[in-house]
């Protein structure tokens, strides 16, 4: 018998849609097989926490399952009769009432009938298919600005295509309905769980939904200023750098971060960092030797005791 799914994720009966999902990606996370290889243990409970997800991460099933209509595995439930469906005006003349006037229960073979399937005499239990399980690699590109990727099955023949939508997460888990193991007895399939591990980029990391960039500067721009081309995940955009910018001044592009809705989107923070050519310049060192100021200046002040 299945477990109650509100116990398998550890809410109330009351939690809320977004509690609910909460408390599933953190048990998803924390036993995930990929993440325990070889414990049966885990596997199995990951099973339990997935089904449990199916039924009140789904609204309309999980209004069934608190109505008694499903039970904790989806399979409907028999509809159970009672002496007081029978019972009323005419009951005597009803074939379930005796002659003193009760219901005779034992007698009651049609409501047995019910509960077994026709013809066979055996419950016929409608299962839903298992989950399948999968991790799909996705450059970290392809997760900010969203991309359509190919998973070949395990038969080694057919494919599942999956749409990575734009600002997924690393580990994050996709779920996709119907596209799991086949149902027993006409049961519904199980679903396809695809958990997407991003790469890491060249120069881009990400936090939240800002992106972050270290970009070299001369020595040149830093002092003068000007107009410079940077990257950005969706394409290059043109930034303002100050007169006088120093090494680790950070300067923030609006918008050009991870999308998070239809019309919004995080930031881009630039970290600027001068970089001083890589073969010794003669003018440079002529100039550096004779700029009284800069050798007046004293840029570790803050690291004396």
């Amino acid at each position: 018998m299945s477990e109650d799914p509100y116990a398998v994720l550890g809410v109330k009966r009351e939690a809320t849609q977004e509690e609910i999902r909460k408390a599933y990606r953190q048990l998803a996370k924390k036993l995930h097989p990929d993440l325990n290889p070889g414990d049966k243990q885990a596997e199995e409970k990951f099973k339990q926490v997935s089904a449990a997800y199916d039924i009140l991460g789904d609204d309309e099933k999980r209004a069934r399952f608190d109505r008694g209509e499903i039970d904790a595995s989806g399979a409907e439930r028999p509809r159970e009769r009672y002496y007081r469906d029978f019972h009323g005006a005419g009951a005597q003349d009803h074939a379930y009432a005796n002659s003193g006037g009760f219901a005779d229960f034992a007698e009651s073979d049609d409501i047995l009938r019910e509960m077994f399937a026709r013809g066979g005499g055996q419950r016929q239990f409608r299962l839903r298919g298992q989950d399948v399980l999968y991790r799909l690699p996705v450059e970290f590109l392809e997760a900010v600005n969203g991309a359509s990727k190919r998973i070949t099955m395990p038969d080694g023949g057919s494919t599942l295509d999956v749409v990575i939508p734009a600002g997924t997460r690393d580990r994050q888990v996709l779920r996709l309905r119907g596209k799991g193991g086949p149902g027993l007895n006409g049961g519904p399939p199980g679903d396809a769980l695809v958990e997407i591990e991003v790469a890491p980029h060249a120069f881009f990391t990400r936090d939240g939904d800002d992106i972050h960039l270290e970009l070299p500067v001369t020595l040149p721009e830093a002092v003068l200023g000007g107009q410079l081309d940077v990257p950005t995940p969706t394409g290059p955009v043109r930034m303002t750098v100050p007169k006088g910018a120093n090494t680790g001044r950070v300067l923030r592009l609006r918008g050009k971060g991870v999308r998070r809705g239809e019309k919004d989107s995080g930031d881009e923070y630039v970290t600027l960092k001068v970089v001083l050519p890589d073969e010794p310049d003669a003018e440079l060192v002529d100039f550096a030797e004779r700029w009284q100021a800069g050798k007046n200046q004293n840029p570790r002040r803050k690291l004396e005791a």
